[in-house]
């Protein structure tokens, strides 16, 4: 275990923190925590980066605990009709595809697909909208401008989440093309 996977593993401790607070409408504290995330994502990726201690678990284990925390304040926030249901539909069925691909590639040929630039991108962008999300509901800003600012941060996100997708989907036709 090395300081990149024990900073990943952190971040699967804040998610149900996170849930937690954010169910109770705590929001200062929630803020908090995904912000932690956030930094623990960072750090972990350039500790591992700098010092070469990148690991077929934490190619895995990196990526899903973002996705837990994401999926987790979606869910909550949808739920508190802060965001709209479909996109937490959209969001879940891409996790969905992505995880069942990457397991399957995983089991025919050890291959983890690591993040690219557009995921790490989506992800700082589904990362921010959700923090201006909570942000606004913290700070009361319920006119029709913020609402409107929520619904355009949270349509990039998704925009940038399927693009996502389908980058990851045609990386994942050609390994499995090169496996034939």
């Amino acid at each position: 275990m090395n300081i990149p996977n024990i900073l990943t593993g952190v971040r699967f401790l804040i998610v149900p923190i996170l849930g937690y607070y954010l169910n109770r409408e705590e929001y200062y504290m929630a803020i908090l925590l995904f912000l932690a995330g956030g930094i623990t994502d960072i750090l972990d990726g350039y500790i591992a980066r700098k010092f070469n201690m990148i690991t077929s678990w934490g190619k895995l284990a990196d990526p899903m605990a973002d996705k837990l925390m994401q999926i987790t304040a979606l869910i909550v926030l949808t739920n508190k009709k802060l965001i709209p249901y479909p996109v937490l539909i959209i969001v879940i069925a891409k996790e969905v595809f992505m995880i069942a691909g990457s397991i399957l590639l995983y089991k025919k040929q050890k291959t983890v697909v690591a993040a690219d630039w557009y995921g790490k991108m989506a992800t700082v962008i589904f990362f921010f909208a959700i923090l201006m999300t909570i942000v606004m509901k913290v700070e009361k800003l319920t006119n029709p401008y913020t609402d409107i600012m929520i619904n355009i941060f949270v349509a990039i996100a998704v925009i940038a989440n399927l693009f996502a997708f389908f980058m990851y989907s045609l990386t994942y036709r050609q390994i499995r093309s090169d496996l034939q």
